[in-house]
């Protein structure tokens, strides 16, 4: 499972041979702090896209800045492992950013997918992957699915 997360640097120099070889490339990244069918969804999605996706991952300290101090659930060790067990990923790799940019800027997929709470205008790195002929996919939101909604759910029962 380790094999399929790689550092910034490694990313790096994949992406330059996937390109060369002319490899269709995916990119979508997030927190994936508790994995829902929504995320299953999305990412089974994207790799029908293309032929390897990248996964860019939120270290703990942008998903703090980004959800919150109570965030994430699960460490982004954890959520890294949890995200290599899946068939359809590729590559994963963390980015302490709050956005994805540098990580695109780098990688230069092919499409860029994101999940249906975004608008395609909206969409951090959206001019890269245009610019030189680049898609971008929005995937439908599963509706009743979210990690907000399971956490609500979770503190309900608390109660």
């Amino acid at each position: 499972m380790r094999g399929k997360i790689k550092s910034f640097r490694e990313i790096k120099k994949i992406s330059r041979q996937l390109k060369k070889e002319g490899r269709k490339i995916i990119f979508t990244n997030g927190c994936f702090d508790i994995l829902h069918k929504g995320h299953i969804r999305l990412l089974k999605k994207a790799k029908s896209l293309g032929e390897v996706l990248i996964v860019g991952l939120n270290t703990d300290s942008s998903v703090r800045r980004l959800k919150g101090e109570d965030r994430p659930f699960f460490k982004q060790d954890e959520r890294a492992e949890i995200l290599s067990s899946l068939e359809m990923v590729d590559y994963i790799v963390l980015f302490p950013q709050d956005t994805p940019y540098k990580l695109i800027e780098t990688i230069k997929p092919d499409i860029l997918v994101k999940g249906g709470d975004y608008r395609k205008d909206g969409v951090v790195g959206r001019d890269i992957v245009e610019s030189y002929g680049g898609k971008v996919y929005i995937f439908p939101v599963v509706k009743g699915v979210s990690t907000t909604k399971i956490v609500e759910k979770i503190k309900k029962a608390e109660k």
